[in-house]
């Protein structure tokens, strides 16, 4: 089965040919991850699936399972769930609940976010919990965490509060960031605010403790974290322009470590890369012969815009093929993946962009079928088969 590339592929080369290596960001953090979120792709790795302890950082585990509670109808917004003795007596950040209360699930939530309230995070714990309690919540945290690809985290609490196997690797933090923001966009600005006064009972615990979110880089969320073992980290997502990036670090050894290696990265992901459109919608990049089908050739076309996130700097050209199994047999519709693009880029990981069919074609009948058959014949003959 032969391959025919458009041109296109020359220019893609050419045109990305005069942009960079990035430089390499040294950071300070135990762990860190660095995403950009628009286009997938991973700028900056290291350790990032090593199980650490995550801290305040895990809350947001805690949260996805209640937006899910929430969009499947198991939870409401202005459901008041009652405060246990065990919820009131977590220590360290708290809303300051104690057993007489029944508070909003709305207020839990901006508690654990804003407040980072471990207090809170135990309250919704209970109430999903599939038999009352925090431990049993914890269970399904670690299970739904698998199923969601989150292979290196395992819980025991909803809070994070230091405790013998709790840990989440960085890599996993990022993905659950992700799924915040993709899934559950009427809850995500909620990341975003930066206080919150509940029933005026704990006025100097009424701010949120990310130190990115009043700077006007676009910082809008997420989580920090802090306990002796775990050191400070902090997941954080910017948006600028039409780029999102959610980055991870975590083993800071103070605050002020935190926030400014925090800013650093912010402005280092979008400063030392810039995206371009390498391919527009529609746009035959190659041809395939196609086995046994009405027609001998189908185009490999882009399904839509197909964006690339490269070094700002960096002057190699780009290394590019088109990878698909052969042969490709017929029927084909239209908008079927047939192949991929592959990009290599320098210092950084591949990229693959779907190929897909630029129209159908159905099997052919007797003829084109005998035809297929001669052709294949006289290959093999020529090779010596």
């Amino acid at each position: 089965m032969k391959l025919r590339l458009i041109p296109l592929i020359a220019v893609i080369t050419s045109l990305l040919a005069i942009l960079p290596a990035a430089a390499q960001f040294n950071t300070q953090a135990r762990a860190a991850y660095v995403i950009d979120h628009t286009t997938g792709t991973v700028l900056m790795s290291k350790d990032a699936d090593v199980p650490l302890p995550p801290a305040s950082m895990s809350k947001l585990m805690t949260l996805n399972m209640v937006f899910e509670a929430l969009a499947d109808g198991r939870m409401r917004l202005d459901d008041r769930l009652p405060v246990t003795q065990h919820a009131m007596d977590y220590k360290g950040s708290t809303m300051f609940l104690n057993t007489s209360d029944r508070v909003r699930v709305e207020d839990l939530i901006r508690g654990v976010i804003v407040l980072s309230g471990n207090d809170a995070s135990a309250v919704l714990a209970e109430a999903l919990s599939p038999d009352g309690t925090e431990a049993g919540f914890a269970q399904m945290m670690t299970a739904r965490a698998k199923e969601l690809g989150m292979n290196n985290s395992h819980f025991t609490n909803s809070n994070g509060w230091p405790q013998a196997g709790h840990r989440m690797s960085v890599h996993d933090l990022a993905i659950l960031s992700n799924r915040l923001i993709s899934e559950f966009p009427t809850f995500y600005p909620l990341f975003s605010e930066t206080e919150f006064l509940f029933d005026g009972r704990a006025p100097q615990n009424k701010n949120n403790r990310n130190p990115l979110l009043k700077l006007g880089i676009g910082v809008d969320g997420l989580k920090t974290g802090h306990t002796k073992e775990a050191g400070y980290g902090l997941v954080g997502s910017a948006k600028q322009g039409n780029r999102r990036i959610i980055f991870v670090i975590t083993g800071l050894q103070s605050e002020a470590a935190r926030a400014k290696e925090s800013e650093r990265i912010v402005n280092w992901a979008f400063r030392q890369f810039v995206e371009k459109k390498i391919v527009p919608k529609g746009h035959r990049v190659a041809e395939a012969d196609v086995w046994l089908g009405q027609a001998s050739r189908v185009g490999l076309v882009a399904p839509k815009d197909l964006l690339l996130l490269v070094p700002a700097l960096s002057k190699d050209a780009l290394d590019t093929s088109i990878s698909y199994q052969s042969p490709i047999e017929a029927p084909i519709k239209a908008g079927q993946q047939l192949a991929e693009l592959v990009i290599k880029r320098d210092g950084m990981p591949e990229a693959r962009m779907p190929l897909v069919a630029d129209r159908d074609i159905a099997r052919g009948g007797f003829l084109p079928r005998m035809r297929t058959a001669a052709k294949l014949l006289f290959s093999q003959i020529s090779s010596g088969i």
